[in-house]
Formats: structure tokens, C-alpha cells, sequence
């Protein structure tokens, strides 16, 4: 395939933009613009055409064409990704194909405790339709005012509640899928329950778009819990952290379902740079723990357990101050410092990033090896650590130096990628917790996975898309 930049052919533009109608095909460079980058600006594409189509037919006719004429196609949701899945390349033989206009709800079942979905429906859109309905979807992220389901499945997304009801693809019973060739695999089930044969939904869940169009979901709903308490505690280092997990999973089980560490460094940013936003704890500590317990059966319940594990802890020295929220206003106010943090370290100048697991008993460890791995490759560079200890995810970011020049930092990435990657897999650990591999980890995925396990994603790729249309150039 040529690799110059090139304009799609007008006649081929106007079959496509056929299928959806003229105000739903996208030609001019302004309207495409939001399309074509995400949202770090790590990734700018290019594209002639972005479809948006109004049915799950629409998607089955554009993708039988694109097959047709070889075509390739970026599906998008709500280009919130930070691995450039979504984006097209640079190339010009892309087109994007949005799912946004994919946004019905088609049922809630309370009985059977699912909600069938559209790719395009905004994930808080969902939360609040399971949450009039009496339910809850657990699945929470920064950016669930924007980011859309299909997107969500796509990349197997996790958040901050996966502790306790799993990551998408936990969430997720069946699904709706457009193959290449415009066939429409028909899974919506609602069975937590099926032996029958391979588990073909996976293949979809988690893709990055790469076999197929997810259009639409059966997913998971739970009862609402009646009492949920959210305390902040400040600790003297991550070892104190891991034991206070220890002592409330023991104490709580199901019931703890959020258990967020947070460094001083980024707990320091937020309150610098965030607008809205008061200290939780009155004190500094080097770490602090964001946790929440969630009771079935009532409030009551619910505080007297996360009172018993934090009096443990400051019993036991493992916790240095803790302040239990006193009102759900402020509870929501400890969750929103804990998802202000990522954009609070923008003013501090250029970051590295990294979405790494390592296992839960492991993380001290790695915080203290990876910070002298950071070193060597620069020193002087600020290591922001917060994440999901609860569930092994930490967000690993290096901002630059103080007062160090942007440029000559990004020049560092593969440099810092690759020290605190090998920190990761000596610990035996994922280079991609939860953001997906897309454009940004593809050559280090295939240069460091088991070659059998390479070889084996090729095999089922050829299988799904021989054509290789499915958006080229991601995760494999």
C-alpha cells in the first residue's frame, strides 16, 4: 500500500457518504478536525471522510463496501483514548467511522439485572438511566462525560471499580458486532451462564477495533448499594498502604470497593493547580489512600465498618491521620480530587506516561525500583505515582525536571518507556493496565510478548479481517 499521503477518490467518497446521507458524512477539514486527534495531542491523523451512521445497518453497508473497494476503517466512539486507537493515520486512506449516533438505550431488564446498549451511549449516560432504573453500572472513569460504550469494550476499560465488579469485559455479557464483510454477529445474551463453544464476545472486547464494529451490549447491572462511606487516609509510605489493603479486604471483602493510592507529589499538584478543590487531611503525608466501602444493607453498617478498619490501622500504626467522609456531598468531594490528579500534572510541563500492573503485593517493591530506574534516565525528573492499588493498576507518570525544557524531555520517552517497562516485567507485570496498546505500545508489545502469543493474535486478525481493513496499523 502506498504510504503517501493521499485524498481519498470523490466517487468512492460519494458512495460512502450515500449510505449515512450527506449531513452524516463529514468532507470538509473543520468538521473532521475533532476526529482526527486525540485528546493528549500525541496522535494527528487524516482522513477525507468521517461516517456517521444512524443504524447498525448503515455500518453493515459501509463496511461491505469498504471491504469491496479495500478500504481501510478507524471505528471511533468517544475519542477519548490515550493510546491513538482511534485515530486515523497519517497516510489519508483511512476513514473514521463514528458510532456516536449509535446512542439508544434499547432495554433495561431489572429482573435479570442487564441494560442493552448502543455503542455510541455516553457511559454517564448509562450510569444515570441504571441508577433511575435502581441500579448501578460500576464501570467509572475520568472521562465518563464523554467517553461512549463501544469505546469503553473496545479497550477492555477498567477505572476505578474494578476492585469489586471487574473491567468491561466483566461487565459484559453480549454484544453486537459488525465483521468486515458487513456481516452482523447477533450475541445480545443476557446469560452469565454458556458453555456452548468458544467465548466469541472476548475476541471483540478489548480489540481496539481491530476484528470488528462493536455496535451494541448487553452489560451487568448490581443493586444499588444502601450505604456508601468514603474515607481519605494519610500513610508514611506505600508498604502502609498494601497493609491498610491487606486489613480492609480482610475486614470488608466484597464490600471495599475502591481502594485508590495517591503520592504527595500529585497530591501536591492538585491542590495547586485545581480549582474547587479543599485538602482533605490537615497534615502532609509522603502517600495517602482514597477508600470507599460500599454496604448492602444499610448506612450504618457501612460507616461502622470503615470506622472499625481505620481504627485498626491507626491501632496497628498503619495509618498516620484518616478523616471519614461526613456527607455524601463530601465524599463526592474526595472523588473529585482523586479524578482531578491526571490533569493537574498538565501545568508542571511535559509528562511521560506509563499504565502499568504489576500483582497487588508487589507494588512497593516496584514504586522503589522504577523511581531509581526514572533516575538514570533522567535526573531530576518527578515521578507522579496514583492509581488502583486495589487492583494492581498504577498510573506511573514522570514529569520533567523543574524548570527543564519540554522538547529535550519527550526526546526521552522510549528511553524512560523502556527502564520502567523493564522494572514492570521483572515483577511480572503489563506494560497496559488499562489504556490498551493502539499506536503508542504496538512495537513494544511485539517486540517483548511471548512470540507464540504474537504469532497466535496474527492467526485470529487473518481469521476475522484477511483483508486487513480493520484499523490498520493498531496492536498488531
Amino acid at each position: 500500500m502506498n504510504d503517501q499521503p493521499f485524498d481519498l477518490d470523490p466517487a468512492l467518497i460519494d458512495r460512502f457518504a450515500a449510505i449515512v446521507g450527506d449531513k452524516y458524512a463529514l468532507r470538509d477539514q473543520a468538521d473532521i478536525a475533532p476526529y482526527i486527534t486525540e485528546r493528549r495531542g500525541l496522535w494527528h491523523g487524516r482522513t477525507s471522510l468521517v461516517l456517521r451512521p444512524g443504524s447498525v445497518e448503515e455500518v453493515s453497508r459501509i463496511m461491505r463496501l469498504a471491504t469491496e473497494t479495500g478500504t481501510p476503517v478507524v471505528p471511533q466512539s468517544g475519542n477519548t483514548g490515550l493510546v491513538g486507537a482511534q485515530v486515523p493515520d497519517k497516510s489519508g486512506h483511512d476513514i473514521v467511522l463514528s458510532l456516536s449516533r449509535l446512542n439508544r438505550i434499547r432495554e433495561i431488564d431489572v429482573l435479570s439485572n442487564t441494560i442493552t446498549v448502543e455503542a455510541g451511549v455516553i457511559l454517564q449516560t448509562l450510569q444515570e438511566a441504571a441508577d433511575a432504573a435502581g441500579r448501578l453500572f460500576p464501570l467509572s472513569l475520568a472521562a465518563q462525560g464523554s467517553c461512549q460504550i463501544g469505546g469503553n469494550l473496545s479497550s477492555n476499560a477498567g477505572g476505578t471499580g474494578v476492585l469489586a465488579y471487574g473491567n468491561a469485559r466483566e461487565l459484559c455479557l453480549g454484544v453486537e458486532v459488525v465483521l468486515p464483510t458487513g456481516e452482523v454477529f447477533d450475541d445480545l445474551r443476557k446469560l452469565k451462564k454458556d458453555n456452548t463453544g468458544y467465548d466469541l464476545k472476548n475476541l471483540f472486547v478489548g480489540a481496539e477495533g481491530t476484528l470488528g464494529v462493536i455496535t451494541a451490549a448487553v452489560l451487568k447491572l448490581f443493586p444499588k448499594p444502601k450505604g456508601r462511606e468514603v474515607a481519605f487516609a494519610g500513610l508514611s509510605s506505600a508498604q502502609a498502604a498494601l497493609s491498610l489493603f491487606t486489613l480492609a479486604m480482610d475486614r470488608a471483602g466484597a464490600a471495599l470497593t475502591a481502594f485508590e493510592l495517591i503520592a504527595k507529589r500529585p497530591y501536591d499538584f492538585t491542590l495547586k493547580h485545581a480549582q474547587g478543590v479543599t485538602r482533605p487531611l490537615a497534615d502532609d503525608w509522603p502517600w495517602y489512600v482514597l477508600m470507599q466501602i460500599s454496604s448492602g444493607r444499610s448506612e450504618e453498617d457501612g460507616r461502622a465498618l470503615i470506622e472499625e478498619i481505620l481504627s485498626a490501622g491507626l491501632e496497628q500504626g498503619v495509618v498516620g491521620d484518616a478523616v471519614v467522609a461526613s456527607s455524601l456531598a463530601q465524599g463526592d468531594a474526595f472523588w473529585n480530587f482523586r479524578e482531578t490528579l491526571p490533569e493537574c500534572q498538565k501545568p508542571e510541563g511535559a509528562s511521560i506516561k506509563h499504565d502499568i500492573s504489576v500483582p497487588i503485593a508487589a507494588i512497593p517493591d516496584f514504586i522503589e525500583k522504577a523511581a531509581t530506574a526514572v533516575v538514570s534516565v533522567s535526573p531530576g525528573a518527578r515521578v507522579v505515582c496514583f492509581g488502583h492499588m486495589g487492583d494492581g493498576n498504577l498510573h506511573y507518570n514522570i514529569s520533567r525536571p523543574e524548570g527543564g525544557d519540554d522538547e529535550a524531555f519527550l526526546g526521552l520517552y522510549r528511553p524512560m518507556n523502556n527502564a520502567v517497562h523493564d522494572v514492570v516485567r521483572s515483577f511480572h507485570g503489563s506494560i497496559s493496565a488499562e489504556h490498551g496498546i493502539g499506536q503508542l505500545k504496538r512495537d513494544e508489545l511485539i517486540a517483548t510478548a511471548p512470540p507464540m502469543a504474537i504469532d497466535l493474535m496474527r492467526r485470529v486478525k487473518a481469521a476475522f479481517d484477511p483483508a486487513g481493513i480493520m484499523n490498520p496499523g493498531k496492536v498488531i
